[in-house]
């Protein structure tokens, strides 16, 4: 509310050619069966407290501009991963985890399934839906990439022993279930087919090549790894801000 409200002052006074650009993501349509995708015209239907605070977001951009004129566009992007991700997500988390021999915890029976895109493709996304996206339209961005937890996590296992010399299998076992939390939804998977034909963007890297990046970003980057998980970087506020 307060950006777009500001949004709506400066529009309203010198920024005739600009748009509000709302980036927002596919937990707001809720969860799919074991078929079909979310398309731009998929009704909403949030199943946590979570989804339900984005999808609300979303709906305050259209009430703006229906009734204020605002001009706008709106993205819904699927699961993004690579470098610089902060270590509470699946896949950085994991990837410290085998690095320090800690237990890889799955919720559920793993079968949840995500569609995961490349973050260096999500922004290459955001720019093109910025610069020539249509005002007042949404678009939704996906890596036509599934993958049910479980899988990516033996993916992740296998490419992270190959990387420390460890014999295959050695990351697997570290694999523990652990119960399912509430509201978590079965089964996400975008179609990405209008920005594809009217932006021509697709993603410029498979899952397989992307993650492989990612996990070199963090072994190579140990240092930040350590300092974000170690929560030292949270002195720098209580010194700065106390």
């Amino acid at each position: 509310m307060i950006l777009l409200n500001a949004f709506k002052t400066l529009w309203i006074n010198d920024w005739n050619e600009k748009k509000f650009y709302h980036v927002s993501t596919d937990e707001v349509y809720g969860s799919l069966g074991e078929t079909g995708l979310f398309t731009e015209k998929t009704n909403y239907d949030p199943n946590s407290p979570y989804s339900a605070s984005k999808a609300s977001s979303d709906h305050f951009v259209r009430a703006y501009g229906e009734t204020y004129g605002l001009p706008y566009v709106i993205s819904n992007c699927s699961n993004n991963y690579g470098p610089n991700h902060f270590p509470e997500k699946l896949i950085p988390l994991f990837i410290n985890n085998i690095i320090n021999s800690k237990s890889l915890p799955v919720y559920g029976d793993g079968n949840y399934t995500r569609d995961w895109l490349f973050v260096l493709d999500h922004a290459i996304a955001i720019d093109l839906v910025f610069h020539k996206g249509v005002k007042g339209d949404t678009y939704n961005i996906g890596g036509f990439n599934e993958w049910k937890n479980i899988d990516l996590v033996k993916l992740l296992c296998q490419q992270m022993d190959e990387k420390l010399g460890k014999p295959k299998g050695t990351s697997e076992k570290l694999i523990t279930y652990i119960e399912d939390r509430p509201g978590h939804d079965l089964r996400y998977a975008i179609d990405a087919s209008k920005i594809n034909q009217n932006l021509d963007w697709k993603p410029s890297v498979t899952f397989e090549e992307g993650l492989s990046r990612t996990i070199d970003w963090y072994l190579n980057n140990n240092d930040w790894l350590e300092n974000v998980t170690s929560g030292e970087y949270k002195d720098y506020y209580q010194s700065q801000y106390k």
